[in-house]
């Protein structure tokens, strides 16, 4: 049908199934072999949206929240596409780039859900409506169609939606475009224009499905698309088997065999109960528990409460199928965008599952770093969570599995951690009146682009307004709880409060809120970094220091098993290569809204994949701050601003290695040259390394870098006691001197 036939509706569109349509229109190939963010979809998104809704539609997307259902492996998927990566590489070095490249992009990485937050923010940027279920997506757009304001007038999404009760389902839009030849200073090119005229989208009518299917009912449709398997429901193993369908499987199949065998899933399974892969899945419990899951599945209403769909007729167990219960305040938080479902999920299940990362995760340290070194942060994230709700949680056992042990549980009993800091938290509560004070420090932390994270560092520089954050907390109240204080307001009083928080719990501050050996260590690096600098810049420095306390910035931490180590260097030369590209790595690339197409590196994706799991657990307490705030009471609720306030917060967003292996490449080229510290050489090579960025800024990605660095080592020769690291980085600081 027209696009244009869709004029003055809402489109609720799945942002799952969209991601998937944004991967067929284009697919940055070396985004597993980078890690971090996309660079072209934001780009790609907000043309194919401008021209969706050029018809005169309004879209709303609905992502999935908390993981429900029945989960199988956890680990196969991520270890099926570190080990394609792994191929990748491996024929890249064999210098077969057109297949290394079809591997990488073949990899399947990132997944759909983890680009949810990436499209959230180009969402909010484009101001097009977005909402979070509880649970499923389809679940919540099912309610949204169905319900009788009618929130939405169709659906965007896959045929899984049948299953919710739909009736009529877009499919597939179809844009038109006419490529037109114009001149540009004297060169003729092609450009295409969109043509709404052309455009169209198809639908799915389920009716016409049951009659095309034989005039069969709803219950049959619905049970021959649970045996012909979805994303909701693995396939019928007899289906699989080549002996009996030698030709493949349809739903016609599914139709067929339901029919014959007393039209119900429960015949189908008696016939076939002595089949191996029927018994080891349990195929028919698994069905029931995703049937009751669907019937009975948890939405928000247009009231903002907390609904099971035909709640007189859940069995009591309907937990089991879906999953527990959190309150609706958090859900609403969830909803709204303001949280991720990472930390609620842990809760909700009792399990943590730590996949592999794109590098494959082989190394020794990296594998310390999940087991060891980053557990009680989860501990820490879980007991903010679970000391603001109900006490069942607070009790809770919480196991975690690895990829590479998967055998091995590895136990978090909450009780034994609890209670948490929250009482220590709520002792920072100051309001704007007193932020104020410390205008000059904040004035420049304004917005989601900008780096409050700076200014909440650099404001307690000052004794004086420490004493007054710390005295005008009523301090001599034994329980915190009890105070009666003015909930903050305002999204920079409810920011800067959760960061001074965080700031507590990863002990930059003390109880006094005076800055810790290592606060002063993190306000000098950030000094030298400049009030100027960007939220980017400002959070490579953090998570530079939050590495020197894990003691991962030394050269052992990438064991010499990967592959990519500088070749044409002594051992010295090696070591200082790879220190500098692990910081350079932890900056954001000045590139354009286009694939990246220049060099790469294994060693440096294992280290991103290092930084990208630090990162992540900085995000979880930053998230459980802002949580445990909410909960309390300390901030006014009656708010629009959930987003304003998620985005201004740090480690929102993942960065990939690319300046690291570009800065890297550089120093490797050095090397090959007669004299690699004269000044014509550095220039030369430097010429030579923007011809690898073709679509980048490589001096301006270099001296974001060395600037970095500068304010790093700045730190690292001032608190030596801290890092025991001087005398290393004051050898490759010399070094590094002459190859800028």
């Amino acid at each position: 049908m027209p696009l244009t036939s869709l004029k003055n509706s809402i489109i609720g569109i799945d942002a799952a199934y969209y991601l998937e349509r944004i991967f067929t229109l284009s697919r940055e190939p070396l985004l597993s072999a980078l890690g971090g963010w996309p660079l072209a979809y934001g780009l790609v998104i907000r043309k194919d949206l401008d021209d969706l809704q050029s018809a005169g539609f309004k879209a709303h997307f609905v992502f999935n929240g908390l993981n429900y259902g029945i989960e199988d492996d956890p680990f196969k998927s991520s270890n099926a596409s570190s080990a394609l990566i792994a191929k990748a590489f491996n024929l890249y070095e064999a210098e077969n780039t057109t297949d290394a490249v079809k591997d990488f992009k073949a990899a399947g990485v990132p997944t759909p859900a983890a680009l949810s937050e990436f499209l959230k923010k180009v969402l909010y940027d484009l101001k097009v409506e977005f909402t979070v279920a509880p649970y499923s997506a389809l679940a919540q757009l099912a309610y949204y169609e169905k319900d009788p304001s009618q929130f939405i007038d169709a659906i965007y999404g896959p045929s899984e939606l049948f299953l919710f009760g739909v009736d009529k389902l877009i499919t597939k839009f179809t844009l038109s475009y006419d490529v037109l030849e114009t001149t540009e200073n004297g060169t003729s090119m092609k450009v295409s224009s969109f043509s709404l005229d052309s455009s169209t989208f198809s639908w799915i009518d389920r009716r016409e499905c049951l009659e095309q299917l034989g005039n069969i009912s709803v219950e049959i449709f619905i049970d021959a698309c649970m045996l012909a398997g979805s994303n909701l429901m693995e396939t019928f193993p007899p289906f699989k088997n080549l002996q009996l369908f030698t030709s493949g499987y349809s739903i016609r199949d599914a139709v067929k065999l339901l029919m014959t065998h007393g039209q119900s899933v429960s015949g189908v399974c008696a016939q076939y109960q002595d089949d191996k892969k029927v018994k080891q899945l349990d195929y028919l419990d698994r069905y029931k528990r995703v049937m009751t899951g669907i019937k009975h599945h948890v939405v928000i209403t247009k009231s903002g409460s907390v609904e099971t769909l035909d709640a007189a007729h859940a069995p009591f167990d309907v937990h089991d199928c879906i999953g527990q219960r959190l309150p609706e305040e958090l859900m609403y938080y969830l909803f709204r965008g303001m949280i991720q479902p990472r930390v609620l999920n842990w809760l909700t299940s009792g399990k943590i599952n730590v996949t592999a990362p794109y590098a494959g995760g082989e190394t020794q340290e990296y594998q310390k770093l999940v087991k060891e070194q980053l557990l009680p942060r989860r501990g820490q994230a879980l007991c903010l969570l679970a000391d603001s709700i109900n006490r069942y949680y607070g009790k809770k056992e919480v196991t975690t599995r690895f990829w590479f042990d998967a055998s091995t549980e590895q136990k978090l009993n909450l009780k034994d951690l609890l209670p948490s800091q929250k009482n220590a938290l709520r002792t920072w509560h100051v309001n704007n009146q007193l932020i104020n004070e410390r205008k000059d420090e904040l004035e420049h932390s304004e917005g989601p682009g900008s780096s409050y994270l700076f200014g909440a560092i650099r404001s307690l520089a000052s004794p004086s307004f420490v004493a007054k954050t710390l005295s005008n907390k009523q301090t001599s109240e034994p329980n915190p709880s009890t105070r009666e204080l003015e909930p903050l307001k305002t999204t920079r009083e409810i920011v800067t409060n959760v960061i001074w928080r965080f700031l507590h719990l990863r002990q930059y501050v003390d109880s006094n809120h005076n800055l810790t050996a290592w606060g002063l260590f993190l306000a000098q690096t950030l000094e030298k970094l400049g009030s100027r600098s960007s939220r980017e810049q400002t959070e490579a420095a953090f998570l530079a220091v939050e590495l020197l306390r894990l003691g991962v910035l030394n050269p052992s931490t990438v064991s010499p098993s990967y592959s990519g180590a500088s070749s044409h260097t002594t051992d010295v030369d090696r070591r200082n290569i790879m220190i500098v590209s692990w910081v350079a790595s932890l900056g954001k690339i000045r590139h354009h809204a286009i694939g990246y197409s220049g060099p790469l590196n294994r060693q440096l994706l294992a280290f991103q994949s290092i930084v990208s799991e630090v990162r992540v657990s900085l995000r979880d307490l930053v998230e459980m701050s802002l949580v445990s705030l909410f909960l309390e009471g300390d901030a006014d609720r009656d708010r629009k601003d959930w987003m304003d306030i998620s985005l201004s917060l740090p480690f929102y967003e993942d960065t990939s290695c690319a300046v690291g292996i570009l800065f890297k490449s550089y120093l490797d080229e050095l090397s090959k040259m007669g004299d690699p510290t004269s000044e014509s050489t550095r220039t030369e090579v430097k010429d030579k390394a923007q011809s690898w960025l073709k679509h980048g800024d490589f001096r301006g990605s270099f001296e974001d870098s060395l600037h970095l660095w500068d304010a790093v080592y700045h730190s690292v020769k001032s608190f030596d006691n801290l890092t025991g690291a001087k005398p290393l980085w004051d050898e490759v600081d010399q070094w590094l001197a002459f190859r800028r």
